[in-house]
């Protein structure tokens, strides 16, 4: 059967990501020009880049970005996956229901409700606002993010392995680290990944939270536009852009050396099997 290349979905789904990527192609593209603005390309230059990486207080800020978001997602994934874990485990129906609903809460409420909401929080108990209530906040938002990733691998897994383990002796550790991590492990990187894009791209919670000087990557570039945007921001964009290419390349290099992986293992096993 001929493949037919025209087709109304294909046209729908090109609009989408020209719709999308127009956009930030388009301030790539003016990150290289030699002007000042992006109503006229002057000449290419990496003028730009260069005002960036001599400006010292964006490089730092860019820093504490990363910073932040490695360490909230990192934490979030061993409180995700713990969570996950307990919810799964639960025997009875309605308790289980309504933790999920708990935990859907801070996925589908507004992002300025969850800033306001920890503001208060925060200067109820006297934290000072800077890195450490950041943290604690995009902590909290990306540790539903994690459960969501990692529970329905839980649901998929089939019991009988957890009790085969068991009959054959296991004990809960080994259970936990050789039947089923293994089993969730791309649960929980897509989880990681996914808390730590969240947390990368964070504005309006982080809006509320930061104080003393600290600022994040989203809340300095709000706070550039407001006096003028400059074409540094374009290449610190570019960069970041590039960056989120990397990760996602690197997420899908483990997804498939993880698949791989699986492939070679089962292709031992019905080798054993045959002899």
């Amino acid at each position: 059967m001929k493949r037919k290349w025209f087709d109304w979905r294909n046209i729908y789904l090109w609009l989408v990501f020209l719709v999308l990527y127009a956009p930030i192609f388009y301030l790539i593209f003016y990150s290289f020009n030699a002007g000042t603005t992006m109503t006229r390309f002057s000449g290419f230059s990496w003028q730009h880049y260069a005002e960036l990486f001599a400006d010292t207080r964006m490089i730092e800020i860019v820093l504490d970005t990363l910073l932040i978001a490695l360490l909230s997602s990192l934490i979030a994934t061993i409180i995700g996956m713990l969570g996950a874990l307990a919810i799964y485990g639960i025997k009875k129906v309605w308790l289980k229901n309504s933790i999920l609903s708990l935990n859907n809460i801070l996925m589908v409420s507004p992002d300025v409700i969850i800033g306001a909401s920890f503001l208060i929080f925060f200067t109820f108990l006297g934290l000072r606002l800077g890195f450490s209530s950041v943290l604690l906040s995009h902590i909290a938002f990306s540790i539903p993010i994690v459960v969501l990733m990692v529970l329905p691998r839980l649901n998929e897994m089939n019991h009988s392995l957890i009790d085969a383990a068991t009959d054959l002796g296991a004990t809960n550790v080994q259970v936990l680290t050789r039947v089923i991590f293994p089993f969730i492990t791309p649960g929980i990187l897509t989880g990681f990944f996914m808390a730590f894009t969240y947390s990368l791209d964070d504005f309006a919670v982080t809006f509320f939270v930061t104080g003393n000087g600290f600022e994040t990557l989203s809340v300095e570039i709000y706070a550039r536009a407001r006096q003028g945007i400059s074409l540094e921001v374009n290449a610190l964009s570019a960069l970041m852009f590039l960056f989120s290419l990397l990760l996602i390349g690197g997420y899908y290099f483990i997804e498939q050396y993880n698949n791989s992986k699986k492939a070679r293992r089962r292709n031992r096993m019905g080798a054993k099997l045959i002899k």
